[in-house]
């Protein structure tokens, strides 16, 4: 299984709903995906980032699949607009067979 881990600092903070709203319209869009839960940046936690996505894909073939997927890629351009910064992790978790 591969873990995909994607944070995002926005230019305003205040569109994270809208961000969160547009990440949750790509759940379960392609088959393999197990995991996927996005978070908002909620005070008074402690937070360096403004949303971040976690998760996890069956192996790097569902992965692909989602990364390419049409509404994906239209989901990504709308985000583009909106995100000032982007850092991603994309790992190996134990349970699969792309784990070590």
């Amino acid at each position: 299984m591969i873990r995909h881990v994607v944070m995002w600092q926005l230019h305003e903070p205040a569109d994270a709903p809208r961000f969160k709203e547009l990440l949750d319209s790509c759940k379960n869009l392609v088959p393999g995906m197990i995991e996927f839960e996005v978070g908002v940046r909620s005070a008074p936690l402690e937070a360096n980032v403004d949303v971040v996505l976690v998760s996890t894909f069956a192996d790097q073939a569902a992965l692909d699949a989602y990364q390419n997927h049409p509404h994906h890629k239209a989901v990504g351009a709308e985000l583009g607009k909106l995100r000032r910064d982007r850092h991603v992790l994309d790992y190996p978790v134990a349970g699969g067979a792309s784990a070590p």
